[in-house]
């Protein structure tokens, strides 16, 4: 498999929302900022990311035959049977990580991090293999992205934190509307709007902590201005611009990160966090995000 093809089929453009999403899970769950289990976790969780989106072209080639032609296995440019195997092989060096995570540093969080993993590993199987004509996969898809935060937060704390849990409730109702907007991508338009309103719960939660965390407001507003713009190319369906709401929504996803962790005081991470959005459009230039 040639690397360019690699870098198609894991959407690699959008894996700095995977870091700011590691980095949101623990900073919430009460972890330092130098933790050293951070970086095995960046790499677990990217690998997942990654190993997702294998599967999603491997599970998806009959139906990307018809419609995407060009994407990689159609096109010819790799098996089906390779990308089933290489998605499957880098989820499993995932959970090997998250077993180091768990066993090989104090506090040992022990079966926890692997739990959580193994409960990801299944909602992203579950989601690649019966996403077309489910109404529920944009539910589904948020769930991978809750598990994110779950399975970050799981393994540098004993227990899950109520804030953790906020926050996964905040990312699920967010990626709901982005999901729907990916599913109706291939057609250029969306046959309900009502579903989109699911983006606005960020920006609700946002002015809730801004109150009590000023520091909130920046990112608040920059998410609430790129929310709108990629509604804007919603509604206006030109041709593209259903395709590039969604790689915008999905950079938007840094953003929130970034709300929830300067309203949690990591203003430090809140940094990192837009700077990832802010890497990831510069990556979508290169590599398409979808």
């Amino acid at each position: 498999m040639k690397l360019s093809v690699a870098l198609k089929l894991g959407r690699v453009s959008n894996l700095p929302t995977v870091w700011s999403n590691v980095l949101t899970g623990m900073a919430l769950a009460g972890t330092a900022t130098t933790d050293c289990r951070l970086l095995l976790l960046i790499v677990s969780l990217s690998l997942f990311y990654v190993g997702g989106m294998f599967l999603n072209d491997a599970f998806d080639h009959g139906f990307d035959a018809k419609v995407r032609p060009e994407r990689p296995i159609p096109s010819g440019q790799v098996s089906a049977a390779q990308v089933h195997a290489s998605g499957f092989g880098m989820m499993a060096v995932a959970l090997a990580l998250l077993g180091w995570v768990g066993f090989g540093y104090e506090p040992f969080t022990q079966w926890r991090p692997v739990a959580a993993g193994l409960a990801l590993a299944a909602a992203i199987v579950f989601y690649n293999w019966h996403h077309k004509n489910n109404p529920l996969s944009p539910l589904v898809m948020g769930i991978c992205r809750m598990l994110v935060y779950v399975t970050a937060a799981l393994a540098v704390a004993a227990a899950l934190p109520q804030q953790v849990a906020i926050a996964a409730v905040v990312l699920l109702c967010y990626l709901i509307g982005l999901t729907y907007a990916a599913k109706k991508e291939h057609l250029g338009r969306l046959e309900n709007s009502w579903p989109l309103a699911f983006l606005a719960v960020p920006v609700i939660y946002g002015i809730y902590l801004a109150p009590a965390q000023p520091a909130v407001l920046l990112p608040l507003a920059l998410l609430a201005a790129w929310a709108l713009y990629a509604l804007r190319l919603l509604r206006r369906r030109n041709p593209g611009d259903v395709p590039r709401a969604v790689i915008s929504l999905i950079a938007g996803i840094s953003l929130l990160d970034a709300i929830l962790l300067s309203g949690a005081g990591h203003i430090l991470f809140a940094c990192l966090a837009v700077a990832a959005f802010v890497i990831t459009l510069a990556l979508q230039r290169w590599i398409t995000g979808t």
